[in-house]
């Protein structure tokens, strides 16, 4: 079988995210007892890692750090000339030297929105450079991705790498109608919106436009579906706004019950913007890959990558999420014409078969730990 890749990752399941299902999906498709994962703790994790077909070594607390302590740990996993795969860049890549020491022969490095964000400090620029030193393959997410580390990792290393999507959970007909008749929603319109509740992804303006929606498509509801910091305020703006009987706040869902949520919708909005001056953006939105997949339309804030995850006009619509006015018009526009939105649902089914499909992805990610992609900044015209 070879030796073992060994994968150093702060994001890994159970704790939620979509940096966590993306590792967690490249290391569920190698083959059995071919991965080893090393990662924090989380709670539920004993239970996660008894059911995976690979081991999973746990550090003691909830954070692994570039320290001294995880670096002897990481060392002793690594197998005699195998690979190491750090699951962001940003900071544990800063071990790949030591590990290099401890046999590893291939580094590859994933990078994210928090990557493409420490791009834009002087210090943190300095130790991305540091980190992609100590890398074979440096991966990134698309074009957003690509711009902000280009400048900053040696040439030749860059090579596209992007979640995929499971098509046979995300489809249309993965259990809406349960979810809606459970929900009261009947054949309502339903925008639907999957996501952490926190400022940057715009649940908030969602409910800001969410009046001017109901003036053009009186019976519209809003799902909003995840839990997270945000859920007391956003239901007290809904409250306020006498939205109580058109918003629908689920909280937390288990993933596997989640392509059955995308179902239970018409179009799907998440509106994410900015923030501190661009240092909280969105490095791609798989959210928008998952409602294409089930046959959504799609409705996308312009933050960081978030368009690469949009054919504009064909797949869905990327707008300004900071517009009230313009998150309603995209919203309504498409709730009220179900024949546009079911026929961008259509495309966006077909660009996920086509481009997007963990197969893919999976096959990709095992030529790069051989070093047998075709390689180099050319990636970013090859599929995820």
């Amino acid at each position: 079988m070879g030796t073992r890749t060994l994968i150093v990752t702060n994001d890994f399941p159970p704790r939620p995210g979509g940096i966590q299902a993306f590792v967690h999906g490249l290391a569920a498709r190698r083959p059995p007892g071919s991965v080893v994962v090393y990662a924090p703790r989380w709670k539920g994790c004993d239970e996660f890692d008894a059911r995976q077909p690979y081991e999973v070594v746990r550090h003691p607390s909830s954070l692994m750090l570039p320290t001294r302590s995880v670096e002897r740990t990481a060392a002793s996993l690594v197998e005699d000339g195998g690979a190491v795969v750090f699951g962001a860049a940003a900071p544990l890549g800063l071990l790949a030297p030591a590990l290099r020491r401890a046999g590893a022969a291939r580094v590859v490095m994933l990078t994210h929105g928090h990557e493409a964000s420490w791009a834009r400090l002087p210090g943190a620029r300095r130790l991305l450079r540091r980190i992609g030193e100590g890398a074979d393959v440096v991966t990134y997410l698309g074009d957003y991705t690509y711009r902000s580390l280009a400048p900053l990792i040696p040439p030749g290393k860059l090579v596209r790498l992007a979640p995929g999507v499971d098509t046979a959970a995300f489809r249309r007909g993965a259990g809406g109608d349960a979810v809606r008749a459970s929900l009261g929603l009947g054949t309502r319109p339903v925008a639907v919106c999957v996501s952490r509740l926190v400022p940057r992804k715009g649940q908030d303006a969602l409910l800001r436009a969410w009046p001017l929606v109901l003036r053009r498509v009186p019976d519209a509801v809003l799902l909003l579906v995840g839990g997270g910091p945000e859920r007391r305020a956003l239901e007290r703006t809904a409250a306020a706004r006498r939205l109580r009987d058109s918003v629908v706040i689920t909280g937390s869902v288990p993933w596997a019950r989640l392509p059955a949520y995308y179902d239970a919708g018409d179009v799907f909005a998440m509106p994410c913007r900015s923030r501190l001056g661009g240092l909280d953006a969105e490095g791609l939105g798989i959210v928008y890959l998952e409602a294409s997949a089930t046959g959504l339309p799609v409705v996308a804030g312009a933050s960081g990558g978030a368009g690469d995850a949009v054919r504009e006009g064909e797949t869905g619509l990327v707008v300004d999420g900071t517009s009230t006015a313009a998150v309603a018009d995209a919203v309504a526009g498409l709730l009220s014409d179900p024949g546009r939105a079911r026929a961008m649902g259509e495309r966006g089914r077909a660009w996920i078969e086509e481009e997007w499909r963990w197969e893919l992805v999976s096959d990709r990610f095992g030529e790069l730990l051989t070093g047998a992609e075709a390689g180099g900044a050319g990636g970013r015209r090859q599929p995820p």
